[in-house]
Protein backbone atom coordinates (compact mmCIF):
# COMPACT_ATOMS: atom_id res chain seq x y z
CA UNK A 1 0.00 0.00 0.00
CA UNK A 2 1.34 3.39 -0.94
CA UNK A 3 0.57 5.99 1.73
CA UNK A 4 1.60 9.61 1.66
CA UNK A 5 3.94 10.53 4.49
CA UNK A 6 1.71 13.53 5.05
CA UNK A 7 -0.92 11.18 6.43
CA UNK A 8 1.06 10.66 9.58
CA UNK A 9 1.43 13.36 12.22
CA UNK A 10 1.72 13.33 15.97
CA UNK A 11 -1.24 12.06 17.95
CA UNK A 12 -1.31 15.34 19.85
CA UNK A 13 -2.64 17.09 16.75
CA UNK A 14 -5.65 14.79 16.58
CA UNK A 15 -7.56 16.45 19.40
CA UNK A 16 -11.28 16.97 19.03
CA UNK A 17 -12.66 20.04 17.34
CA UNK A 18 -12.97 23.07 19.64
CA UNK A 19 -16.34 23.45 21.33
CA UNK A 20 -16.68 27.06 20.15
CA UNK A 21 -18.11 26.94 16.64
CA UNK A 22 -16.68 29.12 13.89
CA UNK A 23 -19.51 31.15 12.39
CA UNK A 24 -17.64 33.51 10.06
CA UNK A 25 -16.61 32.46 6.58
CA UNK A 26 -13.02 32.70 5.37
CA UNK A 27 -11.88 35.21 2.72
CA UNK A 28 -12.47 33.79 -0.75
CA UNK A 29 -8.82 34.13 -1.71
CA UNK A 30 -7.90 31.54 0.90
CA UNK A 31 -9.70 28.87 -1.10
CA UNK A 32 -8.30 29.79 -4.49
CA UNK A 33 -9.88 28.13 -7.53
CA UNK A 34 -9.74 24.80 -9.29
CA UNK A 35 -7.82 25.32 -12.54
CA UNK A 36 -10.31 25.61 -15.40
CA UNK A 37 -10.79 26.55 -19.04
CA UNK A 38 -13.84 27.96 -20.80
CA UNK A 39 -16.17 25.90 -22.96
CA UNK A 40 -14.98 27.91 -25.96
CA UNK A 41 -11.36 26.96 -25.24
CA UNK A 42 -12.39 23.32 -24.88
CA UNK A 43 -14.23 23.43 -28.21
CA UNK A 44 -11.02 24.66 -29.82
CA UNK A 45 -9.03 22.09 -27.82
CA UNK A 46 -6.70 24.68 -26.35
CA UNK A 47 -6.20 22.39 -23.34
CA UNK A 48 -4.35 19.98 -25.64
CA UNK A 49 -1.89 22.54 -27.01
CA UNK A 50 1.65 21.54 -26.07
CA UNK A 51 0.72 17.96 -25.17
CA UNK A 52 1.64 14.68 -26.85
CA UNK A 53 -1.13 12.45 -25.55
CA UNK A 54 -1.80 10.95 -28.99
CA UNK A 55 1.78 9.64 -29.06
CA UNK A 56 1.44 7.71 -25.81
CA UNK A 57 1.09 3.91 -25.92
CA UNK A 58 -2.34 2.33 -25.56
CA UNK A 59 -2.63 -0.41 -22.95
CA UNK A 60 -5.25 -3.05 -23.78
CA UNK A 61 -7.00 -5.67 -21.68
CA UNK A 62 -6.42 -8.14 -24.48
CA UNK A 63 -2.69 -7.60 -24.83
CA UNK A 64 -1.09 -10.98 -25.36
CA UNK A 65 -4.39 -12.79 -25.85
CA UNK A 66 -4.38 -12.35 -29.62
CA UNK A 67 -0.75 -13.46 -29.87
CA UNK A 68 -1.49 -16.54 -27.76
CA UNK A 69 -4.51 -17.41 -29.87
CA UNK A 70 -2.47 -17.02 -33.05
CA UNK A 71 0.21 -19.32 -31.65
CA UNK A 72 -2.34 -21.95 -30.66
CA UNK A 73 -4.04 -21.68 -34.03
CA UNK A 74 -0.72 -22.25 -35.75
CA UNK A 75 -0.03 -25.24 -33.52
CA UNK A 76 -3.45 -26.73 -34.26
CA UNK A 77 -3.05 -26.23 -38.00
CA UNK A 78 0.42 -27.74 -37.87
CA UNK A 79 -0.96 -30.72 -35.97
CA UNK A 80 -3.65 -31.22 -38.59
CA UNK A 81 -1.16 -31.01 -41.46
CA UNK A 82 1.09 -33.65 -39.89
CA UNK A 83 -1.96 -35.69 -38.85
CA UNK A 84 -0.73 -35.64 -35.26
CA UNK A 85 -3.43 -35.58 -32.57
CA UNK A 86 -4.05 -32.33 -30.74
CA UNK A 87 -2.37 -32.84 -27.35
CA UNK A 88 -4.16 -32.48 -24.00
CA UNK A 89 -1.87 -29.60 -23.02
CA UNK A 90 -2.65 -27.74 -26.23
CA UNK A 91 -6.36 -28.30 -25.72
CA UNK A 92 -6.06 -27.02 -22.15
CA UNK A 93 -4.19 -23.92 -23.35
CA UNK A 94 -6.89 -23.21 -25.92
CA UNK A 95 -9.63 -23.59 -23.33
CA UNK A 96 -7.75 -21.41 -20.82
CA UNK A 97 -7.20 -18.62 -23.32
CA UNK A 98 -10.81 -18.69 -24.45
CA UNK A 99 -11.92 -18.59 -20.83
CA UNK A 100 -9.69 -15.58 -20.17
CA UNK A 101 -11.20 -13.68 -23.06
CA UNK A 102 -14.73 -14.63 -22.01
CA UNK A 103 -14.12 -13.62 -18.40
CA UNK A 104 -12.79 -10.25 -19.51
CA UNK A 105 -16.03 -9.64 -21.39
CA UNK A 106 -18.43 -10.83 -18.67
CA UNK A 107 -20.36 -8.20 -16.72
CA UNK A 108 -21.25 -8.76 -13.07
CA UNK A 109 -24.68 -10.05 -12.18
CA UNK A 110 -27.19 -7.80 -10.38
CA UNK A 111 -25.23 -4.53 -10.36
CA UNK A 112 -26.17 -1.82 -7.88
CA UNK A 113 -28.09 0.96 -9.57
CA UNK A 114 -27.30 4.58 -8.77
CA UNK A 115 -30.42 6.77 -8.98
CA UNK A 116 -30.39 10.41 -10.02
CA UNK A 117 -31.34 12.69 -7.13
CA UNK A 118 -34.72 13.63 -8.62
CA UNK A 119 -35.54 9.95 -9.13
CA UNK A 120 -34.67 9.22 -5.51
CA UNK A 121 -37.49 9.08 -2.95
CA UNK A 122 -37.71 11.58 -0.11
CA UNK A 123 -37.07 8.74 2.31
CA UNK A 124 -33.92 7.71 0.43
CA UNK A 125 -32.68 11.29 0.30
CA UNK A 126 -33.09 11.67 4.03
CA UNK A 127 -31.41 8.33 4.70
CA UNK A 128 -28.45 9.39 2.56
CA UNK A 129 -27.77 12.71 4.26
CA UNK A 130 -28.36 11.03 7.63
CA UNK A 131 -25.69 8.46 6.77
CA UNK A 132 -23.23 11.22 5.88
CA UNK A 133 -24.01 12.91 9.18
CA UNK A 134 -23.39 9.58 10.89
CA UNK A 135 -19.81 9.62 9.54
CA UNK A 136 -19.36 13.17 10.79
CA UNK A 137 -20.44 12.05 14.25
CA UNK A 138 -18.20 8.97 14.34
CA UNK A 139 -14.65 9.13 15.72
CA UNK A 140 -11.77 9.16 13.27
CA UNK A 141 -10.17 5.80 12.48
CA UNK A 142 -6.74 7.08 13.55
CA UNK A 143 -5.23 6.07 10.20
CA UNK A 144 -5.58 9.51 8.62
CA UNK A 145 -4.36 11.85 11.31
CA UNK A 146 -5.10 14.65 12.07
CA UNK A 147 -8.68 13.99 10.90
CA UNK A 148 -11.11 14.71 13.73
CA UNK A 149 -13.90 12.32 12.71
CA UNK A 150 -14.59 9.47 10.30
CA UNK A 151 -15.86 11.84 7.63
CA UNK A 152 -12.65 13.85 7.87
CA UNK A 153 -10.73 10.64 7.20
CA UNK A 154 -12.01 11.04 3.63
CA UNK A 155 -11.09 14.73 3.56
CA UNK A 156 -7.58 13.95 4.82
CA UNK A 157 -7.09 11.15 2.31
CA UNK A 158 -7.98 13.49 -0.57
CA UNK A 159 -5.92 16.32 0.91
CA UNK A 160 -2.86 14.09 1.17
CA UNK A 161 -3.12 12.57 -2.30
CA UNK A 162 -4.37 15.68 -4.12
CA UNK A 163 -0.98 16.74 -5.54
CA UNK A 164 -0.70 13.38 -7.32
CA UNK A 165 -4.27 12.81 -8.47
CA UNK A 166 -4.99 16.16 -10.11
CA UNK A 167 -3.35 17.77 -13.11
CA UNK A 168 -1.09 20.73 -12.32
CA UNK A 169 -2.04 22.49 -15.54
CA UNK A 170 -3.14 21.67 -19.08
CA UNK A 171 0.48 20.89 -19.97
CA UNK A 172 1.17 18.88 -16.81
CA UNK A 173 -1.67 16.42 -16.62
CA UNK A 174 -2.28 13.11 -14.89
CA UNK A 175 -5.04 10.93 -16.26
CA UNK A 176 -5.50 8.95 -13.05
CA UNK A 177 -7.88 11.67 -11.89
CA UNK A 178 -11.11 10.06 -13.15
CA UNK A 179 -10.12 6.57 -12.06
CA UNK A 180 -8.94 7.63 -8.60
CA UNK A 181 -12.14 9.55 -7.89
CA UNK A 182 -14.26 6.67 -9.20
CA UNK A 183 -12.66 4.44 -6.56
CA UNK A 184 -12.79 7.16 -3.89
CA UNK A 185 -16.55 7.73 -4.22
CA UNK A 186 -17.15 3.96 -4.33
CA UNK A 187 -15.17 3.65 -1.09
CA UNK A 188 -17.42 6.22 0.57
CA UNK A 189 -20.42 4.09 -0.37
CA UNK A 190 -18.86 1.03 1.29
CA UNK A 191 -18.15 2.92 4.51
CA UNK A 192 -21.66 4.39 4.62
CA UNK A 193 -23.08 0.89 4.30
CA UNK A 194 -20.70 -0.91 6.64
CA UNK A 195 -20.31 1.68 9.38
CA UNK A 196 -23.54 3.69 9.25
CA UNK A 197 -26.06 1.08 8.14
CA UNK A 198 -27.00 2.82 4.89
CA UNK A 199 -29.10 0.25 2.99
CA UNK A 200 -30.65 2.19 0.11
CA UNK A 201 -29.60 2.50 -3.50
CA UNK A 202 -26.82 5.06 -3.98
CA UNK A 203 -27.67 8.45 -5.54
CA UNK A 204 -26.01 10.65 -8.12
CA UNK A 205 -26.76 14.21 -9.23
CA UNK A 206 -27.30 15.26 -12.85
CA UNK A 207 -25.92 18.73 -12.35
CA UNK A 208 -25.92 19.71 -16.01
CA UNK A 209 -29.69 20.22 -15.87
CA UNK A 210 -29.14 22.83 -13.14
CA UNK A 211 -26.38 24.75 -14.94
CA UNK A 212 -26.64 28.44 -14.15
CA UNK A 213 -29.09 27.80 -11.32
CA UNK A 214 -27.44 25.48 -8.82
CA UNK A 215 -29.02 27.43 -5.97
CA UNK A 216 -32.47 26.41 -7.24
CA UNK A 217 -31.66 22.73 -7.43
CA UNK A 218 -33.40 20.05 -5.40
CA UNK A 219 -30.03 19.12 -3.88
CA UNK A 220 -29.17 22.43 -2.23
CA UNK A 221 -32.22 22.78 0.01
CA UNK A 222 -32.80 23.46 3.69
CA UNK A 223 -33.83 19.82 4.12
CA UNK A 224 -30.87 18.08 2.54
CA UNK A 225 -27.46 19.59 1.65
CA UNK A 226 -28.26 23.11 2.82
CA UNK A 227 -28.78 26.15 0.65
CA UNK A 228 -26.29 27.79 -1.67
CA UNK A 229 -25.66 31.42 -0.64
CA UNK A 230 -23.37 33.90 -2.32
CA UNK A 231 -20.32 35.46 -0.69
CA UNK A 232 -20.59 37.88 2.25
CA UNK A 233 -18.24 40.89 2.18
CA UNK A 234 -15.62 39.04 0.18
CA UNK A 235 -15.86 35.91 2.33
CA UNK A 236 -17.67 32.61 1.95
CA UNK A 237 -20.89 32.16 3.90
CA UNK A 238 -21.34 29.57 6.66
CA UNK A 239 -24.14 27.06 6.05
CA UNK A 240 -26.70 27.14 8.85
CA UNK A 241 -29.49 25.05 7.40
CA UNK A 242 -29.91 21.57 5.97
CA UNK A 243 -28.62 18.32 7.45
CA UNK A 244 -25.11 19.78 7.78
CA UNK A 245 -26.09 23.07 9.43
CA UNK A 246 -23.25 24.40 11.57
CA UNK A 247 -20.84 21.72 10.37
CA UNK A 248 -17.28 22.34 11.56
CA UNK A 249 -14.10 21.29 9.77
CA UNK A 250 -10.44 21.28 10.71
CA UNK A 251 -8.71 20.48 7.39
CA UNK A 252 -7.97 23.04 4.69
CA UNK A 253 -7.98 25.31 2.92
CA UNK A 254 -5.18 23.73 0.94
CA UNK A 255 -2.81 21.56 2.96
CA UNK A 256 -3.45 23.28 6.29
CA UNK A 257 -4.55 21.17 9.25
CA UNK A 258 -5.98 21.92 12.69
CA UNK A 259 -7.69 24.98 11.24
CA UNK A 260 -11.26 25.17 12.61
CA UNK A 261 -13.78 26.64 10.17
CA UNK A 262 -17.40 26.19 9.19
CA UNK A 263 -18.88 24.50 6.14
CA UNK A 264 -19.11 27.45 3.77
CA UNK A 265 -20.07 28.27 0.21
CA UNK A 266 -20.15 31.24 -2.17
CA UNK A 267 -22.14 30.41 -5.29
CA UNK A 268 -21.43 32.09 -8.60
CA UNK A 269 -24.08 31.14 -11.13
CA UNK A 270 -22.11 32.61 -14.03
CA UNK A 271 -19.59 29.87 -13.32
CA UNK A 272 -22.17 27.10 -12.75
CA UNK A 273 -23.56 27.99 -16.20
CA UNK A 274 -20.36 26.46 -17.60
CA UNK A 275 -21.43 22.99 -16.40
CA UNK A 276 -24.31 22.53 -18.85
CA UNK A 277 -25.10 20.54 -21.97
CA UNK A 278 -22.60 22.43 -24.13
CA UNK A 279 -19.67 21.40 -21.95
CA UNK A 280 -21.06 17.88 -21.71
CA UNK A 281 -21.37 17.53 -25.49
CA UNK A 282 -17.93 19.06 -26.09
CA UNK A 283 -16.19 16.58 -23.81
CA UNK A 284 -18.23 13.58 -24.89
CA UNK A 285 -17.33 14.22 -28.54
CA UNK A 286 -13.65 13.57 -27.83
CA UNK A 287 -12.62 10.07 -28.81
CA UNK A 288 -9.41 9.31 -26.88
CA UNK A 289 -9.32 8.80 -23.13
CA UNK A 290 -6.66 11.46 -22.31
CA UNK A 291 -8.40 14.04 -24.52
CA UNK A 292 -11.78 13.33 -22.89
CA UNK A 293 -10.19 13.32 -19.44
CA UNK A 294 -8.56 16.69 -20.05
CA UNK A 295 -11.84 18.23 -21.16
CA UNK A 296 -13.78 16.94 -18.15
CA UNK A 297 -11.17 17.88 -15.55
CA UNK A 298 -10.82 21.46 -16.75
CA UNK A 299 -14.41 22.25 -17.80
CA UNK A 300 -17.49 21.07 -15.92
CA UNK A 301 -15.53 19.34 -13.17
CA UNK A 302 -13.58 22.50 -12.35
CA UNK A 303 -16.52 24.84 -12.91
CA UNK A 304 -18.76 22.76 -10.66
CA UNK A 305 -16.24 23.21 -7.86
CA UNK A 306 -15.69 26.90 -8.48
CA UNK A 307 -19.37 27.62 -9.00
CA UNK A 308 -20.37 26.29 -5.57
CA UNK A 309 -17.40 28.16 -4.15
CA UNK A 310 -16.00 28.36 -0.65
CA UNK A 311 -14.67 24.98 0.42
CA UNK A 312 -15.58 23.46 -2.93
CA UNK A 313 -13.32 25.93 -4.75
CA UNK A 314 -10.33 24.49 -2.90
CA UNK A 315 -9.03 21.61 -5.04
CA UNK A 316 -7.15 20.12 -2.09
CA UNK A 317 -9.66 19.90 0.78
CA UNK A 318 -12.94 20.26 -1.14
CA UNK A 319 -14.41 16.97 0.20
CA UNK A 320 -15.02 18.97 3.38
CA UNK A 321 -18.28 20.00 1.71
CA UNK A 322 -20.53 16.90 1.47
CA UNK A 323 -21.81 18.16 -1.89
CA UNK A 324 -18.34 17.25 -3.22
CA UNK A 325 -19.45 13.63 -3.48
CA UNK A 326 -22.59 14.46 -5.43
CA UNK A 327 -20.49 16.52 -7.82
CA UNK A 328 -18.03 13.67 -8.32
CA UNK A 329 -20.82 11.17 -8.78
CA UNK A 330 -21.83 13.34 -11.74
CA UNK A 331 -18.24 13.34 -13.00
CA UNK A 332 -18.14 9.53 -12.76
CA UNK A 333 -21.50 9.36 -14.53
CA UNK A 334 -20.02 11.41 -17.38
CA UNK A 335 -17.03 9.04 -17.51
CA UNK A 336 -19.31 6.00 -17.66
CA UNK A 337 -21.55 7.51 -20.37
CA UNK A 338 -18.50 8.32 -22.49
CA UNK A 339 -17.30 4.75 -22.08
CA UNK A 340 -20.68 3.40 -23.19
CA UNK A 341 -20.36 5.31 -26.47
CA UNK A 342 -17.71 2.74 -27.44
CA UNK A 343 -17.85 0.17 -24.69
CA UNK A 344 -15.72 -2.44 -26.46
CA UNK A 345 -12.76 -0.06 -26.62
CA UNK A 346 -13.25 2.36 -23.75
CA UNK A 347 -13.64 -0.27 -21.03
CA UNK A 348 -10.72 -2.39 -22.22
CA UNK A 349 -8.01 0.13 -23.13
CA UNK A 350 -6.28 3.06 -21.46
CA UNK A 351 -3.61 5.61 -22.30
CA UNK A 352 -2.33 8.91 -20.97
CA UNK A 353 -0.07 10.09 -18.16
CA UNK A 354 0.19 8.25 -14.86
CA UNK A 355 1.76 11.30 -13.18
CA UNK A 356 1.74 15.08 -13.62
CA UNK A 357 5.52 15.54 -13.71
CA UNK A 358 7.16 13.11 -16.14
CA UNK A 359 4.08 11.67 -17.85
CA UNK A 360 4.99 8.05 -17.28
CA UNK A 361 2.58 6.02 -19.44
CA UNK A 362 -0.73 5.15 -17.83
CA UNK A 363 -1.44 1.45 -18.34
CA UNK A 364 -3.95 -1.09 -17.12
CA UNK A 365 -1.35 -2.19 -14.58
CA UNK A 366 -0.83 1.30 -13.11
CA UNK A 367 -1.69 1.15 -9.41
CA UNK A 368 -4.42 3.23 -7.76
CA UNK A 369 -4.14 3.80 -4.01
CA UNK A 370 -6.78 5.09 -1.61
CA UNK A 371 -5.13 4.21 1.68
CA UNK A 372 -7.40 1.21 2.33
CA UNK A 373 -9.93 3.66 3.72
CA UNK A 374 -12.69 1.04 3.66
CA UNK A 375 -10.49 -1.75 4.95
CA UNK A 376 -10.24 -5.02 3.08
CA UNK A 377 -12.79 -3.78 0.53
CA UNK A 378 -10.34 -1.06 -0.57
CA UNK A 379 -7.05 -2.75 -1.49
CA UNK A 380 -4.51 -1.13 -3.77
CA UNK A 381 -5.86 -1.85 -7.25
CA UNK A 382 -4.72 -1.77 -10.84
CA UNK A 383 -6.46 0.41 -13.40
CA UNK A 384 -7.83 -2.76 -15.02
CA UNK A 385 -9.85 -3.38 -11.84
CA UNK A 386 -11.54 0.03 -12.03
CA UNK A 387 -11.94 0.84 -15.70
CA UNK A 388 -15.33 -0.87 -16.03
CA UNK A 389 -18.08 -0.26 -13.46
CA UNK A 390 -19.56 -3.69 -14.26
CA UNK A 391 -16.37 -5.72 -14.01
CA UNK A 392 -13.27 -6.13 -11.89
CA UNK A 393 -13.65 -4.69 -8.40
CA UNK A 394 -16.86 -2.79 -9.19
CA UNK A 395 -20.46 -3.71 -9.88
CA UNK A 396 -22.75 -0.72 -10.45
CA UNK A 397 -24.46 1.29 -13.16
CA UNK A 398 -26.54 4.46 -13.46
CA UNK A 399 -30.29 4.63 -13.88
CA UNK A 400 -30.03 6.51 -17.19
Amino acid sequence: MKVSVALFVTAASAASLPSVKQTQGLPLEQFGKVHSISIEDAIHKLDLVGTNFTDLPISSLFEGVKDTLDEIKATVEGSKESKKPFSASEEKATTSTASTAAAAAADCANPNIRFEWDNYSSSDKQAFVDALQCLINKPASGKFSPAKNRYEDFVRLHQSYAPNIHSKSTTQQTHKFLLWHRYYVWALEQVLRDECGFNRAFPWWDEKKWAGRFSQSTLFTSQYFGTLPGSTNGAATCINNGRFAGMQLSLGPGMTTNNPHCLQRAVNEQITAQTGQNAWDTCRSRTSYPDFHSCVEFTFHAQGHNGVGGIMADAIASPGDPSFFMHHLFVDYAFRKWQLDDVATRTTTISGCADNVNCAPLTLDTMVYIGQICGAKCPDLKVRDLINTLQGHLCYRYDY
